[in-house]
């Protein structure tokens, strides 16, 4: 018999093509939380958060850390470099943080070993000399991870605990990268020992924080803890999703919560899909509303360097552009959502008129909703609706009552042409900064 459980769950999910502030909504929710889920992506995904002026940047371990007390947990659906994770645990417990106490990985997350990112620059390279085009990866190996999960010859966390098992299956994974390596992308083959003993030395590290996730989360919503699922990346970026194949190597949408983590869907209770009030995206792949970002005076040239638009994990610039609302219909079809999180208001203070993408225009045919082709989706044509700006600063406001009435009026309009309802809005980077509508963990 399925036991009661008593606690509420909250799924927060990107709903364009990430870097909509997520890491700061997560944090903020985290008060009300008892645990804190990672359940997909890797390292390539980072989360910057604002705490008392103080930033700090994460890319693997959940933003719930930043909260004393509360319990984190890497989900099967994440792909995890020992080294580098090991890494940001030292770089957080030098800032005087408990981690190590409260920070549980899944047995069954797949590694990310150093053939795997050899592999992935390796690709990258050959795909940008042929002329093909670079996809936009970080870099660092989650899609050849993903890709070896898929093909069930990963090694995983828990082979870690399994010294012999660990050489045989590296071996024999070693051996078909390599063959990649040196046959295909024209780059070095890598030594087995290095690769195996530098996997031993972590692993002594890791043993104490492995853990069966699913049934930890189970048991703190028995207990009536309520537990936050942190999504990374954004809607746009999803595997199946998103505009393939400029995208990511897994499912970043809020059903995966459940995959991805070892719990029924059933405790997925609440979805909040995270929205900057414009658009940005990072990488290559098609951007129906983008601005030029270089030219002085320009709304692109605004929105990027008021906007600080730079990809946290990679330095990149981010590209900006209007808010897409029909791309965002996707995203509410997709993950179901309960409510919106709008963030970066405060960035469009100051400009004169401000535009929606309400549909596009493609092939003669006005449609209403982001395609499922990348080609198609190159070829539509903006239609736009414009509103009037505000003079007046949001920046640090926490009613709704105090936001300018064009402000206001712009976040209305949002609304109805998305479909779904604002529940929260983002004023500044501080978690303090947010006006709260409906909170995720009480409607």
């Amino acid at each position: 018999m399925t036991q009661h459980t008593s606690g509420r769950n909250v799924v927060v999910v990107g709903t364009q093509w990430g870097d909509e502030g997520k890491g700061k909504v997560v944090d903020w929710l985290t008060d009300h939380a008892s645990a804190v889920v990672r359940f997909q992506g890797g390292h390539n995904a980072g989360h910057t958060l604002v705490i008392k002026g103080k930033k700090t940047a994460l890319q693997l371990i959940p933003s719930g850390i930043m909260r004393e007390g509360v319990a984190c947990y890497i989900g099967n659906g994440v792909v995890v470099d020992p080294t580098h994770l090991l890494t940001e645990i030292e770089r957080l417990e030098a800032a005087g943080l408990e981690v190590r106490s409260r920070l549980f990985i899944s047995e069954s997350c797949p590694l990310i070993l150093p053939f795997h990112v050899e592999v992935d620059r390796a690709r990258e390279a050959l795909r940008e000399s042929s002329g093909a085009g670079k996809i936009g990866t970080t870099g660092k190996g989650i899609g050849p991870a993903y890709e070896d999960k898929v093909a069930r010859r990963a090694l995983r966390v828990q082979d870690l605990k399994h010294p012999e098992r660990f050489a045989a299956k590296l071996r024999e994974l070693l051996s078909l990268h390599n063959f990649v390596l040196e046959g295909y992308l024209k780059s070095e083959a890598l030594a087995f020992e290095p690769i195996f003993e530098h996997a031993m030395k972590v692993a002594e590290q890791l043993k104490p924080m492995m853990a069966d996730v699913g049934v930890r989360v189970h048991q703190t919503n028995v207990q009536g803890g309520h537990v936050l699922f942190e999504g990374a990346q954004g809607t746009l970026l999803d595997i199946d999703h998103g505009t393939y194949p400029y995208v990511t190597s897994s499912n970043c949408v809020a059903g995966n919560a459940a995959a991805g983590s070892g719990v029924g869907p059933d405790k997925l209770h609440y979805i909040l899909g995270i929205t900057k009030a414009y658009t940005t995206r990072v990488g290559s792949g098609p951007f129906p509303t983008e601005l030029p970002i270089d030219e002085p005076g320009t709304v692109g040239h605004h929105l990027s360097t008021v906007g600080q638009e730079r990809g946290t994990v990679t330095g990149r610039a981010r590209r900006c552009g209007w808010l897409d609302a029909a791309a965002l219909k996707r995203s509410v079809l997709i993950n179901g959502l309960s409510g919106l999180c709008i963030t970066k208001l405060d960035v469009l203070d100051g400009l004169d008129e401000i535009k929606i993408c309400v549909g596009y225009e493609l092939g003669g045919q006005r449609i209403d909703i982001l395609p499922l082709d990348a080609d198609d989706i190159v070829n539509c044509k903006p239609i736009y609706e414009t509103l009037p700006g505000w003079k007046g600063t949001t920046a640090g406001i926490t009613q709704w009552d105090q936001l300018p009435v064009n402000a206001r009026a712009y976040l209305e309009r949002m609304q109805d042409c998305i479909g779904a309802p604002i529940d929260m809005v983002s004023t500044g980077p501080d978690r303090d900064h947010t006006i709260l509508l409906r909170h995720p963990y009480k409607a």
